[in-house]
This record gives C-alpha cells, structure tokens and sequence, in this order.
C-alpha cells in the first residue's frame, strides 16, 4: 500500500511540474527588409517575480541560435501573450525555424515549436 501511494504521490507532483511548464501556442514570421520580425505567443501560469515565463529563443533548423527575446517580468494577469523579436537574421535556404521557451523554475522546456517560413 505504501508503496502504491508513493507512486500516486510521485505522478500527481510529476503532472503538476509539467503543467507549470511555458507552452508556446503560435508562432508567426514576417519579412522586414534584410531581417525577419518573429512573434511568439506563450502560455504560462506565472505566479509572480518567483516563477514566470522569462524568454524565448529563435533557432536556425541546425539548432543555432538565431536570437532570443527576454520578458523582463511576470504576465500574471495577461495570459497568453505574445512577444516580437525585430531583425533577425535567417539563413539562406531555411524555410523553418525552431522556437523554444523558458522559464525560470525548469528552464529550457523540452517541448519546441517548428514554426515554418512564408515564401
């Protein structure tokens, strides 16, 4: 029985982190001159200056990063959002992105976001 509700309590708290995660719900790109300007909308349950979603990052499809957009405060009240990053500088031939976003209890999160390029 211990054993049974150690594992019930050890899946419930794993669920719970994973729902504290940043999501990203829609990314667009759009062609400014030289540059692209990138949004990016996230979902987040920000609680204050203690955990919220603090960034998100653009990256080439090879994994190099391409710029990162920083939220310099929590969004606890505006859920969700969306941000843009201005200027930034795509490869020739890609015709994807990949977003990532963060925040300030996990980190990186696991799950990306292939955001493909207008022609």
């Amino acid at each position: 029985m211990r054993q049974f509700l150690a594992a019930a309590i050890l899946a419930a708290t794993g669920t719970a982190c994973l729902a504290d995660t940043v999501r990203i719900l829609d990314a667009s790109a759009k062609r400014q001159g030289a540059g692209w300007t990138i949004s990016v909308t996230l979902e987040h349950a920000d609680t204050g200056w203690d955990h919220y979603a603090d960034a998100w990052r653009v990256e080439a499809p090879d994994g190099t990063g391409l710029g990162q957009r920083k939220l310099l405060h929590p969004h606890v009240d505006e859920q969700p959002f969306t941000r843009s990053l201005i200027g930034v500088m795509v490869p020739d031939g890609a015709d994807h992105l990949i977003i990532r976003a963060r925040d300030t209890v996990h980190g990186w999160a696991e799950e990306s976001f292939r955001l493909t390029l207008p022609d």
